[in-house]
């Protein structure tokens, strides 16, 4: 189980993107990958389905698995790992390792 999420900044800290941030736009929870804006780009070479359709070659994001990033903390802006801390209305939430601050799901 990963805590991360969709739209939360990440930042990668291994393999050929490291050192690259960005915004995660898809979680696939049953393989531990995600999509990270502008990281893990591949091109795919498309063909035109209408006579609209644009053929060529399209670059895109490809996914990568979760234990290759960190997630960013939007308070001490550092990649950080999680904990988990409870409200108290009993709701669990993730916390900052770093600056023991609540990270907010947007």
């Amino acid at each position: 189980m990963s805590n991360i999420v969709k739209n939360d900044t990440v930042k990668v800290i291994s393999g050929n993107h490291k050192g690259k941030v960005g915004r995660v736009l898809k979680v696939f929870p049953k393989t531990n990958r995600i999509i990270v804006e502008k990281v893990h780009l591949v091109k795919r070479h498309r063909k035109a389905r209408s006579r609209t359709d644009q053929a060529g070659i399209v670059e895109k994001e490809a996914s990568i698995h979760v234990s290759n990033v960190l997630l960013v903390c939007p308070k001490c802006g550092k990649p950080t790992r999680t904990g988990t801390g409870e409200l108290s209305d009993g709701k669990k939430v993730r916390v900052c390792k770093i600056c023991k601050e609540m990270l907010t799901s947007d």
